[in-house]
């Protein structure tokens, strides 16, 4: 391709709306251009990064013996009803009505086709196990579209379903996918790791993420090689700590406290440490207000509050009226000491003694406090975020906590939607038996803003091999001046084409610096320029894109060397 022919429009500056790396390095280098809020149209160079990343998931896809078809992207409300979903989906859900006043819906995923699908064309058990994927557009209504086509409103997905006819089926094509998944990024030459995690609201029995590690990921994910573990931080369990609760040193006393309110103040003005205070929350609950009681340099895990028995689901925290009306002081004096409402603690209070708390009373803490003697003791339960240096589930090793950009999820729904909608088959009894679901998506878009998050420098994006737009990009100096550099630059392109090497030949009329700098911007792994002088001295001049410098190298040298 060459680059005069190819329309490709680069930016020096930073866009204003860019908030992270890969959206303005996207920008940037001509991928995209935005339309409108959450909305972006894919560029010639962005799409052809983008019909990589879907070359290599078609591949793995179908090496895995799943079918690929196309639903349509349009979906009747009576569906979504069906399953329960048209209400529970919330304002994610893009609804509209054709001329006829019929309800439909943008579809954000296609649980609901592929079942009507399954329902109506899978009749035997003999027809299973099957997997059915598609690479197709979705809309999800985000009320605040940031970041870029990481988190956009409209994007595509590979989402595949595979129907089998019992639990040990739908396990087998569960690691199916599993091992697909982890070849398509291992492909893609992307550092990622697969976590334990919730199944939110596609629902099922067990899911698994695949994140992609960046310092810029919005996902905290805990993880111990040494023990082989890998959660997201909304699943990772924690215990309570080993060891007996130390006698009671300090009696209680009430302390003035005027204007604190939080951890870091109270800690400040006591003169103590987060680790010696219990934060008390205060959320919502099914039958009346519950109190979450935290060490006070934890944080609450909302996911896991809200299975606590009696807790609202999805968890919402009590109003400052609330608050007042349960405790009788403002928020931020609350605590466990007299309360009459359900008190659920922490693992990580069970070994703690002599520590502050509130007084449920305005600007009164309480000091000395302890479990037995004022407080009575209670079982703990799992409700916060694990930390760095937390021992593992198993108990082997201790985590350590990365970000990481959520790029796949693959699911264990079971019956949720089968059962819902009547998807059944006959088994070998003649019997009809519901099928059993799983669930598997990849973020075809966010895997491309995701990947440049991983890797870029100051200069641009350095995409993985495998992830490139072009090979290599052919940097001739001086090309409408010299005939010489004309020649063997034609001369080099010709045969770089030839061998199968996808070719930004750049032979617009410019600067060698503006040359090289959209190279690096582009971020094409290797480079080779073509001057008057490296001729003369029977050379190509090449840098890989990773390389500080450049280096000097006979041309069949530096053909060797790109097809290694």
């Amino acid at each position: 391709m060459r680059f005069s022919q190819f329309g490709l429009t680069t930016l020096k500056e930073v866009p204003a709306e860019a908030e992270i790396v890969s959206h303005q390095l996207m920008l940037r280098a001509g991928l995209i251009r935005r339309l409108a809020s959450g909305l972006f149209t894919w560029m010639p160079i962005g799409l052809r990064v983008l019909r990589k990343v879907e070359d290599v998931v078609r591949e793995e896809m179908d090496r895995a013996g799943a079918l690929e078809l196309l639903m349509p992207a349009v979906q009747p409300a009576e569906l979504w009803q069906e399953s329960g979903r048209w209400d529970e989906y919330g304002p994610l859900l893009l609804r509209m009505q054709d001329r006829g006043e019929r309800d439909f819906c943008f579809g954000p995923t296609h649980e609901e086709v592929i079942t009507d699908i399954a329902r109506r064309e899978l009749r035997s058990y003999k027809q299973l196990p099957v997997n059915f994927y598609q690479i197709q557009t979705k809309f999800r209504d985000e009320i605040r579209p940031r970041f870029g086509v990481m988190r956009s409103r409209e994007f595509i997905m590979k989402d595949a379903y595979s129907f089998d006819l019992d639990q040990a089926g739908m396990e087998a094509s569960y690691q199916k996918m599993h091992a697909a998944y982890t070849a398509i990024f291992e492909r893609l030459g992307l550092e990622f790791r697969v976590v334990d995690a919730d199944s939110g609201e596609i629902g099922g029995s067990r899911s698994q993420e695949f994140h992609v590690l960046a310092e810029s990921g919005e996902d905290a994910i805990a993880y111990c090689d040494a023990d082989n573990y890998a959660s997201n931080i909304e699943t990772a369990q924690t215990t309570r700590p080993p060891g007996e609760r130390p006698a009671a040193a300090e009696t209680l006393r009430r302390v003035a406290t005027p204007g604190i309110k939080t951890i870091e103040a109270l800690c400040d003005f006591l003169g103590t440490t987060p680790q010696q205070t219990l934060k008390t929350l205060i959320v919502e609950g099914t039958d009346g207000p519950v109190a979450l009681v935290l060490r006070g340099d934890h944080e609450l895990n909302a996911v896991k509050a809200q299975r606590i028995p009696g807790v609202a689901s999805p968890l919402i925290m009590a109003t400052p009226e609330l608050v007042r009306e349960v405790t009788g002081s403002p928020p931020g004096f609350a605590g466990p000491i007299g309360l009459d409402i359900p008190v659920y603690y922490d693992h990580a209070t069970a070994t703690m003694s002599d520590f502050v708390c509130g007084a449920n009373e305005i600007d009164q803490h309480f000091h000395g406090a302890n479990f037995g003697r004022d407080i009575d003791v209670a079982e703990t339960v799992d409700i916060r975020n694990v930390v760095a240096g937390d021992p593992t589930p198993g108990g082997t090793g201790t985590l350590s906590i990365a970000r990481g950009i959520e790029v796949g999820h693959i699911f264990q729904l079971g019956d949720k939607y089968s059962q819902a909608l009547g998807a059944t088959v006959q088994n070998p009894d003649g019997k009809n038996q519901t099928m059993q679901m799983g669930c598997y998506g990849i973020g075809i878009t966010r895997i491309v803003g995701a990947a440049i998050e991983q890797n870029h420098d100051e200069n641009g994006i350095i995409w993985p091999g495998p992830l490139a737009p072009f090979d290599v990009v052919l940097v001739p100096i001086n090309l409408q001046r010299s005939e010489i550099v004309r020649d063997a630059a034609e001369a080099l392109y010709a045969e770089l084409t030839q061998r199968g090497f996808d070719v930004l030949f750049d032979d617009r009329d410019a600067r060698p610096g503006v040359k090289f700098a959209d190279a690096e911007l582009i971020g094409v792994p290797h480079r080779l320029v073509i001057s008057e002088r490296n001729l003369a001295a029977g050379e190509i001049e090449y840098r890989h894109r990773r390389d500080a410098e450049s280096r000097n190298l006979k041309r069949e040298e530096a053909l060797n060397l790109l097809e290694e």
